[in-house]
């Protein structure tokens, strides 16, 4: 991955950004555990940084998708991984598969707005009881005239409380589980919609996660993304960019986890000398650095690859399962050489170690990961 001066002017304007308008926030939005969407996304809709790849007659950029990696890259860097996160559904979860697939008029309305900062969005895949396994997902949308009538409900819906609109996975027909889902656009405001509750979650204070619930919600049909039928397979490809954020995110965060690591225990003294003197943790530093740079090639690579029209769902799902193991073997690796401070609520490696567990399990868990690499190396048991 090649990064041109306008790439490092981006990241420029977004770093300056976020340390003017985000980072001095994050400790008091952690505590009140949620953070004022709709100001924050308003903030960077002016700045153009909600639609740095979407389409410019909706009030995009229309750069390519190397953007996208810049700004997962700055987001991971913010001190509370659950702002980072809710920004990211925003530009990379709800929105790839509307602005690739909806219709011109169901752009304009809803894409060009959330570009804009003017609405936040959401994704509603998973359930109660179809987390990882969204074949298996209950909610439903019938048809009545012109309109789609919903029924069901959503779980851990990130930007869940604070969002305008969903974009949600229903069932719309009986045929097989593959091919009897949509995708369609939920208004939360609609009659019917009931955000049941604010989840207490281990980490990603900040970040505000519903559960919803939807009682004979009716919406038209034409907030239909893609054709009938085509949900799942749209989703699939909406979660390449999921996964592929999350990775790129992840890198920033443990680059960050690891320098802060370095620099406490360069300050902190043990038995007449500092903790970072001891080969056990200078070492451990630098195998934990080689671990996180090999990610990042694995990350740009598929970047590449993706930006030239490629599947890579095998490469995103690779990218995603070795970015959340590693980030779980990061934080646990740096909290242990901050000692007691690593163990207090208020440190920042804490709060990493939190956040961290959440990216083997989000956007689909480890094992989901697996699978899908089993599958297309031909590897599952009787498969040749």
């Amino acid at each position: 991955m090649l990064f041109t001066d306008e790439h490092e002017l981006v990241r420029k304007s977004l770093r300056s950004f976020f340390e003017r308008e985000i980072v001095p926030h994050c400790d008091a939005w952690e505590e009140e555990r949620i953070f004022p969407a709709h100001e924050v996304f308003k903030k960077m809709g002016n700045e153009g940084f909600l639609g740095l790849t979407k389409p410019e007659e909706y009030g995009g950029a229309g750069l390519d998708y190397s953007y996208a990696i810049v700004l997962a890259e700055e987001l991971g860097r913010l001190p509370s991984g659950g702002v980072s996160m809710a920004i990211g559904v925003q530009t990379d979860m709800c929105t790839p598969a509307l602005a690739r697939f909806g219709s011109d008029e169901l752009r304009r309305e809803w894409l060009a707005p959330s570009i804009a900062g003017d609405l936040v969005g959401c994704i509603g895949v998973s359930e109660v009881g179809a987390g990882s396994d969204v074949a298996s997902l209950k909610t439903t949308a019938r048809k009545d005239g012109d309109d789609y009538i919903i029924n069901g409900g959503k779980m851990w819906i990130t930007n869940g409380i604070q969002a305008d609109w969903m974009c949600c996975l229903v069932n719309t027909s009986d045929d097989k589980a593959h091919k009897n889902k949509s995708l369609v656009i939920i208004p939360l405001a609609s009659k019917g919609v009931e955000r049941a509750r604010k989840l207490h979650k281990l980490g990603m204070w900040a970040s505000d996660t519903a559960q919803i619930f939807f009682d004979e919600v009716r919406v038209p049909q034409r907030y239909r993304i893609g054709a009938e039928g085509m949900g799942f397979m749209l989703q699939m490809l909406q979660f390449q960019e999921e996964r592929m954020w999350g990775a790129t995110n992840s890198v920033s965060a443990m680059d960050m986890a690891v320098a802060a690591t370095i620099e406490y225990t360069r300050d902190r003294k043990a038995f007449g000398k500092s903790i970072l003197d001891n080969q056990v943790v200078h070492f451990r530093m630098a195998e934990l650095a080689t671990e996180i740079e090999a990610l990042r090639a694995l990350n740009y690579r598929t970047a590449e690859l993706f930006l030239a029209g490629q599947d890579v769902t095998r490469l995103a799902s690779m990218c995603k399962l070795k970015a959340g193991r590693l980030l779980r073997e990061v934080s646990d690796s740096c909290l242990q050489y901050w000692g007691g401070m690593g163990y207090m609520w208020e440190s920042k490696i804490s709060r990493m170690f939190r956040d961290a567990r959440l990216c083997s399990i989000g956007g689909g868990a480890d094992e989901i990961m697996l699978s899908i690499i089993c599958k297309l190396d031909g590897t599952l048991p009787g498969k040749s």
